[in-house]
This record gives C-alpha cells, structure tokens and sequence, in this order.
C-alpha cells in the first residue's frame, strides 16, 4: 500500500519537483497539493494523508500554524506533518516540533533521504533521534521560563509515568527506561504511551517539550546511561 502524500509549499516549481521525485518510487503517492497552510489544512481534511509534507514560509497562514490545526484536529490524529524547510535554526525546529510536526528536513536533503523520512514518520515514528530533539530543546528551553501552570498540567500523571517521562525527555529509548526502572519494555512503552495520552501529545518528541515547558525537566539536568 501506497503512502499517501499532502505537498505544502508556495512555490508551483517546488512542489512540482517534489512531486516527480516521490511518485518516482511505487511506494509514495502523492495525494493533494497546497500552496498555503490553510490549503494545507483544507487538503489534509480532505483526503486524510498519511504524511503532510509542510513548508514553514507559505502566505496566509504559515506551515507552523498549519501543522497545530492539523495536530489539533481529532479526526486528523493519523496524519503526520514533515516540515521541510530552508531555515535551519534551533527557534524553527523548536516551533515546529512544539506545533506537533513528526520531523525536520532541510530542502538541500538528498533525495533518498527525503523518500526514507517520509517512510519513518508514516510508520508513526519520529524523525530527530532522541538525543538531537532533547538537544535541540534543551538549548531553546534555556530562554524560556516554565509554564505556569507547568504542575496542573502534569497532575493527571502517575508517579511513575513522571519517572518514565522524564527518561524519555533525556533521550532514552523503552529498552533503555525498562532496565533503568527494573520493567519490560513493553511496560515502559504503556507508559510512556499513557504519559502522551493524558498530555496530548502526538510523540515521543512532543513529550519531550513537554517536560521542559512544564519544568518537570530543566536544561542541564543529566540522567546517565547504564553500561
């Protein structure tokens, strides 16, 4: 089965390129077509895509307030936004993974590497490995202040899934989390889904910034891993 493909970018050329480069393979389809993040919206609700590939600057409404709509709406929980992007900087990915975005990609990636991503994120993986989105976080969270009301938003957690939450914030995987706190795997994956149900969040990345902006997790603290 084909995964299905939302391009977002103001530039016709563009999404023209994009387009001859995925359907080049059996597996990418593309689907829809948008040249703003409100048609984006519009596209997504419309032909419910596996993958929206999202530019940031885009006129009317840019790709970031496109791809929270998208995160937002509960009939589009599916969908998953790659943002792709010329701006590199940490603000962007930030914002972008804040939004609720399963990955960032630079318009110069390789061709290969583009089709591979897509392939990662439709699976309901993200993108950034655990280290480089807490890195990413980390540095943009030491300009910002906790939220305020950090501690109500986290009450529905479990002692426990706060634990679990905060190994995740620190880039460790289930494997990793299972043995740090004597349990299966699998055991930590509930909960660490159940963690991202009770927040909202769509991801592991999600969960991440999460931990910060609460202040359950603070840049410089360091959780060492197990030889």
């Amino acid at each position: 089965m084909s995964v299905r493909v939302v391009l977002a970018d103001d530039q016709t050329v563009v999404r023209a390129g994009f387009r001859a480069l995925l359907e080049s393979t059996g597996d990418l389809a593309v689907v829809a077509e948008a040249a703003d993040g409100a048609r984006a919206v519009e596209a997504a609700r419309a032909t419910r895509p596996d993958v929206v590939l999202m530019d940031i600057r885009m006129p009317r409404v840019d790709g970031l307030e496109a791809t929270r709509r998208i995160a937002a709406d509960p009939a589009l929980g599916a969908v998953r936004v790659l943002v792709l992007t010329t701006y590199e900087s940490d603000e962007y990915v930030f914002e972008a993974l804040r939004a609720g975005a399963a990955g960032f990609l630079l318009k110069d990636v390789e061709p290969d590497d583009l089709r591979a991503a897509i392939r990662t994120v439709a699976a309901g993986q993200s993108l950034l490995a655990p280290a480089v989105t807490r890195r990413v976080i980390e540095e943009y969270a030491r300009l910002r202040a906790p939220l305020a009301d950090g501690a109500r938003l986290l009450a529905p957690l479990t002692g426990r899934e706060r634990e679990v939450m905060t190994l995740v914030a620190a880039g460790l995987s289930n494997d990793e989390i299972g043995a740090r706190l004597h349990m299966s795997p699998l055991t930590a994956k509930t909960h660490v889904h159940r963690a991202m149900t009770k927040l909202g969040a769509r991801d592991r990345a999600q969960l991440v910034v999460l931990g910060y902006e609460t202040g359950l997790v603070r840049p410089g603290d360091r959780v060492r891993r197990r030889e």
